[in-house]
C-alpha cells in the first residue's frame, strides 16, 4: 500500500470512498491519532485518485467523469508492477512445481537441503556440513521453501507470499521482503532439518515469517500501512497448532513440515520487532 494524504479524523470520507472504488482504484483507510489516512494499492493511479480527491474536496464529485473503457493491464502485469519480487516469488515457485510433474526426482534431488539418493528402497541422505555447506551446495538451504507437494499445498502458500509479502515490498522495498525471504527460508529449513527430516519443502516457513513480520509492524508502527485482520492472525495460528496434533493426519493433513512453521513465525516476529524499533517510512 501506498501512503497518499492525510485527513482530519471528523472528515466523511463515504463518498470519496465510494468514487475511488467506482474508479477501480484499490485503498484502504487507516486511523493514526487524529487523522484518517488514505492509502492506495496501486502507485500508478496516484494521478487518478489525486483528481478525484480534489474533486471531492470542491464537492464536485458528481461531475467526476466515468471510468473509460479501456482496457485494463493483465493480472500478471498488474502483479509485477506492484510487488515485482512477491510476484517473481510465486512464479518460481510456479515453475518449480510444473517441472516436478516432468522430472519430479531429479528437481526434488536438486532442492533438498541434503543431496538424496535412493538405494533399493532406502533413502540415503547426504551431510549438511560435509556435503551442502563445505561442498559448495549453499543454494540447499533455501530451494527446499519451492517445492510444494500438491495443487492445495502451492496455492495456500502462494496466497499468503501475495497477501503479506506485497506489503512488505510495497512500503519498505523490495531488499527488505528478499532479506526477510531469506533469513526465514534458512532458519525455518534449518528448523525443519535438525529434526531429523530430510525430506520436506514449501514456502510455508516463510509465510509465517511473513505474519509476523507484517503482524508486529501492523501492532507496533500502526501509521505505517502494514495491515493484518485479526481473524487471520488468529485463524494461521489455530491451523499451526491444529497440523501439529493426531487430528490433522485424521483428516489427511499428515507430513506437515510444522518446525518450519514455529521456526519461521519465531523469525518474523523477531525481525518485525527489530524493523519496527529502526522504521524511518523510507522505501528501500
Amino acid at each position: 500500500m501506498y501512503k497518499l494524504l492525510a485527513l482530519p479524523d471528523e472528515l466523511d470520507t463515504r463518498p470519496l470512498r465510494q468514487a475511488l472504488w467506482a474508479h477501480h482504484i484499490g485503498h484502504r483507510f487507516t486511523r493514526q491519532e487524529s487523522e484518517q489516512i488514505l492509502w492506495i494499492a496501486d502507485p500508478d493511479q496516484r494521478d487518478d485518485a489525486a483528481k478525484l480527491i480534489e474533486l471531492w474536496h470542491r464537492g464536485e464529485l458528481e461531475q467526476a467523469p466515468a471510468p473509460e473503457g479501456r482496457r485494463r493491464p493483465g493480472v500478471t502485469r498488474q502483479a509485477f508492477g506492484q510487488a515485482p519480487l512477491a510476484a517473481g516469488l510465486i512464479a518460481a515457485c510456479v515453475v518449480v512445481f510444473l517441472a516436478m510433474t516432468f522430472a519430479g526426482n531429479a528437481i526434488i534431488k536438486a532442492f533438498t537441503i541434503v543431496p538424496v539418493e535412493v538405494i533399493g528402497q532406502r533413502l540415503v541422505p547426504g551431510d549438511l556440513v560435509a556435503d551442502t555447506l563445505a561442498g559448495g551446495q549453499i543454494w540447499r538451504l533455501i530451494t527446499p521453501a519451492f517445492l510444494h507437494f500438491g495443487w492445495m499445498h502451492l496455492i495456500f502458500n502462494m496466497l499468503w507470499v501475495w497477501y503479506f509479502g506485497r506489503q512488505i515490498e510495497a512500503i519498505q522495498g523490495w531488499k527488505r521482503l528478499a532479506g526477510v525471504t531469506l533469513v526465514a527460508a534458512v532458519a525455518s529449513n534449518l528448523v525443519q532439518y535438525f529434526t531429523g527430516t530430510v525430506l520436506f519443502g514449501g514456502m510455508s516457513g516463510v509465510d509465517y515469517a511473513l505474519l509476523g513480520y507484517v503482524f508486529l509492524m501492523a501492532r507496533r508502527r500502526p501509521g505505517s500501512g502494514f495491515f493484518v485482520p485479526q481473524m487471520l492472525v488468529v485463524f494461521m495460528l489455530i491451523w499451526m497448532v491444529f497440523t501439529m496434533t493426531d487430528l490433522a493426519g485424521a483428516f489427511g493433513f499428515g507430513n506437515v513440515a510444522n518446525e518450519a512453521h514455529l521456526g519461521g513465525l519465531l523469525v518474523g516476529l523477531i525481525l518485525g520487532w527489530w524493523a519496527s524499533r529502526h522504521a524511518t517510512g523510507e522505501k528501500a
